[in-house]
């Protein structure tokens, strides 16, 4: 039995009680949006090494980060909509109330990074006068060329990036320290 993303298991006397457990989708919808992100995040901060300002390949490289961000903002869609309507499993007793106030606090700055991050780019690029080009689809930019509006937030996209990855990484930290230091079930919470 599922309700509000929370996986069910019966007891003889056939209650229910929650599982500590995210449910399949959740745990998927983590694991894809997390290995997906850590590949654009790193796609972005390589561009210049991959394609230099200047270059031929430059427009090509930057359309196709351009066109994965736009993939996965649909994707990040899609999780918030699920986290919004699913419920999280509850949080192991062992863990303190000011832990689990610090995992909620890091949790939302996430999901907000999640979002302003392809958001920003997305804004940036309708105001410069290259637009997008989806997949070799040109997508004609909705608003005039500002450099100083694309300066903004291009320069958003970036920052959010770099605190993304600061954010991702003591994320990462703290699952494996619950995994093989306090052994507390947080880790296995997101094992399908």
């Amino acid at each position: 039995m599922q309700a509000h993303g929370i996986s069910s298991a019966s007891t003889p006397s056939t209650r229910t009680v929650p599982s500590v457990r995210y449910t399949r989708t959740a745990v998927w919808l983590h694991w894809l949006l997390g290995i997906a992100l850590l590949g654009q995040i790193t796609f972005g901060f390589m561009l210049d090494e991959i394609a230099p300002r200047a270059t031929p390949a430059r427009s090509g490289v930057i359309n196709l980060h351009k066109s994965f961000g736009i993939v996965l903002g649909l994707l990040i869609v899609a999780r918030l909509c699920w986290r919004l309507t699913h419920a999280p499993p509850p949080w192991p007793t062992a863990m303190g109330a000011m832990e689990r106030r610090a995992a909620q606090m890091v949790h939302v700055a996430l999901y907000v990074c999640m979002v302003l991050m392809p958001l920003s780019a997305y804004v940036a690029s309708n105001f410069s006068k290259f637009g997008i080009t989806f997949f070799g689809m040109p997508w004609p930019p909705w608003g005039p060329p500002l450099p100083s509006v694309y300066a903004f937030f291009n320069g958003v996209h970036v920052t959010t990036a770099v605190v993304f990855s600061v954010l991702i990484a003591g994320h990462v930290l703290a699952a494996l320290k619950h995994a093989w230091v306090d052994r507390d079930g947080v880790f296995a919470r997101m094992l399908s």
